[in-house]
């Protein structure tokens, strides 16, 4: 692997924001650069971490191209305008050229586990983003259906809020909130299938969207990445314990052991970054049937 990448300053570019993982550049009026560092949340960067989220993007978005159009330009950075390409050697494997939409503001979930918040919410009210749901269920449990449970799309360093399907309607209106449910849960259905043949559960992710200047709606951002993803190994699967996962859970195991604040920086055991991306190189290898490029 090359070195780790935990922020960008691309000379020649105008920054247009900083996310928790991903930096964005203008790029003229109509389109935006996104690099993928290695950051992970509050703790140290894991290496190569943001090569193989951009690699999940570009394999999903092909895959999806017939149910919804995207954002994505090009992932090439030879493909990209002189002023980008000068910075080749940062953002190989690593950026996205797309084209700049109205993002809505609302991050949409569909989950057909339960799992996560969705578990915690499920043991005090039987509900999830106040959806009643069946009684008795177990924690990794299967729904009959996937369902939709959006939250609110928070800024950097606030909370997402779950929130009831009803209240998209509300902020985006009902026409786009119909569209965005329905797309959300066929791109959810469509990788399931795919991925269990392949040996994984997709447990739930997270989509996001934008719309064009003819209010068409596009897939955005982040797709099916152990970031925005459960994966579990479903070999192992059984209901009524929490799963062995290939995503950032095993991370969030670790720092629930050591009563981590959420808040500070921290150093990670070497054996824990470790782990960590080569369980995201294995998310890959399973579902991609290539190895992601590293280098």
């Amino acid at each position: 692997m090359d070195k780790t990448v935990l922020n960008t300053n691309l000379p020649g570019l105008e920054l247009f924001s900083r996310g928790k993982v991903r930096e964005l550049y203008n790029i003229g009026e109509d389109k935006l650069l996104f690099v993928a560092t290695d950051r992970i949340s509050a703790y140290d960067p894991i290496e190569g971490k943001g090569k193989i989220l951009t690699q999940f993007c570009t394999f999903w978005f092909d895959m999806f191209k017939d149910i919804v159009p995207n954002h994505l330009i090009t992932a090439s950075a030879d493909e990209m305008p002189l002023e980008v390409q000068q910075h080749k050697d940062i953002i190989e494997n690593r950026c996205l050229l797309v084209k700049k939409l109205k993002v809505l503001p609302i991050e949409a979930i569909v989950r057909g586990y339960l799992s996560g918040s969705a578990w915690t919410e499920y043991q005090i009210s039987s509900t999830v983003c106040g959806i009643e749901l069946p009684p008795n269920m177990k924690v990794s449990q299967k729904f009959h259906t996937p369902i939709f449970t959006p939250s609110t799309k928070a800024d950097l360093g606030d909370h997402d809020m779950n929130i009831h399907p009803d209240k998209v309607k509300e902020m985006i209106g009902e026409e786009l909130a119909t569209q965005m449910e329905r797309i959300s849960i066929e791109l959810y259905q469509r990788a399931a299938e795919y991925a269990l043949k392949r040996g994984i559960i997709i447990a739930d992710t997270k989509f996001e969207f934008g719309v064009d200047e003819n209010g068409i709606i596009h897939l955005i951002d982040e797709v099916l990445t152990p970031d925005s993803s459960r994966f579990w190994p479903s070999a192992q699967y059984k209901v009524g314990i929490p799963q062995n996962s290939y995503d950032k859970q095993y991370l969030r195991d670790y720092l629930e052991s050591i009563d981590f604040d959420k808040q500070t920086s921290i150093d990670l055991p070497p054996t824990v970054a470790d782990n960590t991306i080569r369980k995201y190189i294995e998310a890959y290898v399973k579902l991609t049937g290539s190895r992601p490029q590293l280098l």
